[in-house]
């Protein structure tokens, strides 16, 4: 049996190791620094605001787990949680008071929801809506957006954003003709695009699938009207409408993008921050829709592990701690690290846009907004890529791909931020 590793292997170590025994050496794509190049950082610790390598260095972090640890690492309340939680059973593949608690959380909370079922992962939450959404409408057809990212599972892999824009993959080889078949892709933002394609298909189509804050080909929110326009041609259409607020859930606002824009949709995927750091996702609607589910109605759905008690407990100390003063500082923090790093693009003459939803952002090397996922193909990725190897040198870690957000949490402080500023500006001086 092997040891386990110490904290003095370097990170190039463990990363050969690692590519023996784990296919590119990582168990999700992006976290392989392809496209930002280096050897990745394999992590020993985080705390606040900061983590730490297994070469004893420690960065500023702004990836935060890809956003769930909008409190910071190793929150007291939210590991006392899951603590206590794990002193009573690790898992019991039964019902529990913990995950009523958390579900009424959530059903309190966002817009759409009034019932909802949990599950192990963001992949999981949409497939689940989406075989939802089919078996109550009885159509088979999903309408999503190129760029937009649900998950893995094979329907949902259509010009898809996240690690396959990363990569520059095409849709995944192992996706066959047949599982993409009903499923119909429109450019986001594109009114004329949405409409024609309801006018072709409305009668067949099921769901209406998006983020409502493009998080997954960088960050790109929707035009002004455009989530209304969604509702509106659902509605009429006989189709559901399918926030995945994955990304944007308890993120931008205590309700989530819906109630940052005011449009409440039938279903509402749920992860990240909903898990306090575990694996943990949701997806909900109302009880008229929810009521098709299994074991109440006819559409099956099933995890061993979804409503894990150590996951819902963290979730739920998590999600206590998110008032609207934790939403106004978050949003505040945000506000001077854009408002900065604005300043420091704007000064070297860099043609810059940093697109935000409240404290979720992005950063595009390009002279014109970004408002598909056209545009966001066309960025300087390069750009990017030098910006994050030479944060990452002064101790700032940002996301290894310029088709990610930027994760601020309120573990950070109003002088780290500052001094993030400062080293974007050393970064950007030496182009």
């Amino acid at each position: 049996m092997i040891d386990p590793t110490p904290p003095t292997a370097s990170s190039e170590a463990l990363y050969e190791r690692a590519k023996q025994v784990i296919p590119g050496g990582v168990n999700s794509p992006v976290r392989a620094f392809s496209s930002v190049g280096g050897t990745p950082r394999f992590l020993i610790e985080g705390n606040g605001s900061r983590v730490t390598d297994a070469d004893g260095q420690r960065y500023l972090d702004y990836v935060g787990s890809w956003g769930p640890l909008i409190l910071g690492h190793a929150h007291r309340d939210v590991i006392g949680a899951a603590n206590e939680a794990l002193q009573r059973g690790s898992s019991f593949g039964a019902p529990t008071g913990r995950e009523v608690a958390l579900a009424e959380l959530i059903v309190e909370r966002v817009p759409g929801i009034e019932q909802v079922r949990m599950t192990s992962s963001g992949t999981e939450a949409a497939m689940g809506a989406i075989r939802l959404a089919r078996g109550a409408t009885g159509r088979d057809k999903i309408v999503k957006f190129a760029g937009h990212y649900h998950g893995h599972a094979d329907a949902l892999l259509a010009a898809a954003g996240s690690g396959v824009a990363t990569l520059g993959l095409p849709d995944s080889p192992g996706v066959t003709a047949g599982a993409t078949a009903d499923t119909l892709v429109v450019p986001w933002n594109d009114r004329e695009a949405v409409e024609a394609v309801f006018a072709e298909h409305g009668s067949d189509i099921a769901v209406l699938a998006c983020e409502p804050v493009a998080a997954n080909m960088g960050v790109v929110p929707p035009a002004e009207g455009f989530l209304e326009l969604l509702r509106e041609l659902a509605t009429r259409h006989g189709a559901l409408l399918l926030f995945d607020e994955v990304m944007t859930g308890f993120r931008v606002a205590r309700g989530g993008a819906a109630e940052v824009y005011g449009v409440t949709p039938d279903l509402v995927a749920l992860g990240k921050v909903v898990g306090g750091g575990f694996p943990l996702a949701a997806f909900g609607g109302s009880a008229e829709v929810m009521a098709h589910l299994a074991p109440e109605g006819p559409v099956y759905q099933a995890g061993t592990l979804s409503g894990n008690p150590v996951a819902v407990a963290a979730g739920t100390a998590q999600l206590r701690l998110l008032d609207a003063s934790a939403y106004d500082r978050l949003d505040a923090l945000a506000e001077r690290l854009i408002s900065g790093l604005g300043e420091v693009f704007a000064e070297a003459g860099v043609a810059a846009q940093l697109p935000r939803c409240r404290s979720l952002f992005g950063v595009f090397f390009a002279e014109e907004p970004v408002v598909d996922y056209a545009g966001a193909k066309a960025v300087d990725t390069g750009r990017y890529a030098a910006l994050h190897r030479g944060m990452l040198a002064r101790g700032h870690y940002l996301p290894p791909s310029a088709y990610e957000a930027i994760f601020v949490s309120l573990a950070h402080t109003a002088a780290e931020v500052d001094s993030t500023v400062e080293a974007a500006r050393e970064v950007v001086a030496e182009w």
